[in-house]
C-alpha cells in the first residue's frame, strides 16, 4: 500500500506540491504492482483560493468533477481499478475564509456525482462516516482533530473501519 496523499493538495492549481492531476503519473500510475488507487479531491480546490486571496484559482463543482474524470480515465486506461472518497465535512475549518455557503453546494455537487456517476468503480463515503448527524455540513466531534477540518485518529479508525475490502479482492482470489 501507498498514500501518495499530501495534505493541502488540490486537483487542478498547485500550491502544496504539485497537483493531483500533474502528479498522478509519477505517484501512482507508475508504480510497481499498482492495481487500486482511491482518490478524495475536492475540497482544497475550493477553499484554498479565499484562504489565499487568489480568486484567479477559483473552481466549480464541474471543473473538479472533470478532473475527477481524467484520474479515471488515465487509471482505466492502465487497468487500475479506481474508487472515489466523498469530500468530509469541513465548516468551522480553523483557516479564515476557507469555508463558505459556495464552498458547501461545491462540496456537496462533487459528492453527489462521486455517489450517483457510476464513473468510479466503487466509492467510499467518508462523508457519511464523518458527519455530524444534527449537524452535516461539520465534523462530528468525537472525530474531529479540533480544527474542524480534518479526522483524528478516531475518526482515521472509523474511515478505515468503513472501507469495503471485498472490491479490493482480485477475482481470482477466494
Amino acid at each position: 500500500m501507498l498514500n501518495a496523499g499530501l495534505s493541502g493538495n488540490r486537483v487542478l492549481h498547485d500550491l502544496v506540491g504539485t497537483n493531483a492531476l500533474a502528479r498522478l503519473d509519477r505517484d501512482v500510475l507508475v508504480q510497481t504492482g499498482a492495481k487500486y488507487v482511491i482518490v478524495q479531491e475536492g475540497n482544497n480546490d475550493f477553499g484554498i483560493p479565499s484562504l489565499i486571496g487568489n480568486p484567479a484559482e477559483d473552481v466549480t463543482a464541474d471543473q473538479v468533477i472533470q478532473g475527477h474524470r481524467q484520474i479515471i480515465d488515465r487509471a482505466h486506461a492502465l487497468g487500475l481499478k479506481i474508487y472515489g472518497a466523498t469530500l468530509n465535512p469541513i465548516e468551522g475549518i480553523a483557516f479564515p475564509n476557507f469555508y463558505s455557503a459556495a464552498l458547501e453546494v461545491k462540496r456537496q455537487a462533487v459528492n453527489h456525482w462521486i455517489r450517483t456517476s457510476k464513473a468510479y468503480d466503487s466509492v467510499i463515503d467518508f462523508d457519511k462516516v464523518l458527519r455530524d448527524p444534527s449537524h452535516p455540513t461539520r465534523i462530528l466531534p468525537a472525530y474531529d482533530s479540533g480544527d474542524h477540518g480534518h479526522p483524528n485518529d478516531a475518526g482515521y479508525r472509523a474511515m478505515a473501519e468503513a472501507i469495503d475490502l471485498s472490491p479490493f479482492r482480485d477475482d481470482d482470489e477466494d
